[in-house]
């Protein structure tokens, strides 16, 4: 199966860290992959509506919501580029999370099942030199993985500000070259973890 990566811009500006530190590495993907790159900003979906105790769900059409759900149907792996505002997703990753739910539930669709086993990543810049106030967002992504039985390959982190700071990360830099050479695991809850002093692979930061 050809793998097709999809890459989802959460930032609100276009070129910013996040989305810098995601091409650097996206180029170390082989050539046989499949790369597409949806700006949210640029495609924006219409308010979520909850009709889980009024209505179904219909599959959208046509407009950005269409062109979101068939592309992520379509991806082996999806990979939130989202920055670190207020400690977690963006208002625009978050939007698109949020039709996640409507699409789980439109009769017929399968949202669920069809991305049960492929792989949920995350890159994200981050104005803060302590990684673990990125805790949030991590946990958000792991958990959505968890909850549709996804694997997760963690979250790429870099620092920056200002644009262009994050290429000047050079440990991110280097994290990037290998962040997708990884096999990752399933997606595990936080409770579902064997032991307190396991290695957690789904939580951790960077491969």
């Amino acid at each position: 199966m050809t793998r097709r990566f999809l890459f989802l811009l959460g930032s609100s500006r276009p070129d910013g860290n996040t989305e810098l530190l995601a091409r650097r590495a996206a180029e170390q993907l082989p050539e046989d992959v499949e790369q597409h790159w949806i700006s949210l900003a640029d495609h924006p979906l219409p308010e979520f509506q909850d009709l889980r105790h009024d209505s179904d769900h219909v599959r959208p059409t046509d407009g950005n919501a269409a062109l979101l759900l068939d592309a992520t149907l379509a991806a082996t792996d999806i990979v939130i580029a989202s920055p670190l505002y207020w400690y977690s997703l963006s208002t625009h990753t978050k939007h698109y999370l949020d039709h996640w739910s409507g699409w789980l539930r439109t009769p017929g669709l399968g949202f669920k099942a069809a991305l049960a086993g492929r792989t949920l990543w995350g890159v994200t810049a981050l104005a803060h030199e302590e990684l673990e106030v990125a805790d949030p967002l991590i946990g958000s992504l792991r958990n959505s993985a968890a909850y549709m039985g996804m694997r997760f390959g963690g979250v790429l982190l870099g620092n920056g500000s200002k644009p262009g700071d994050v290429l000047r990360d050079t440990d991110a830099l280097a994290r990037a070259k290998t962040f997708f050479d990884q096999e990752p695991p399933l997606a595990r809850f936080p409770y579902e973890e064997e032991s307190p002093g396991e290695d957690r692979p789904a939580a951790r930061l960077t491969p």
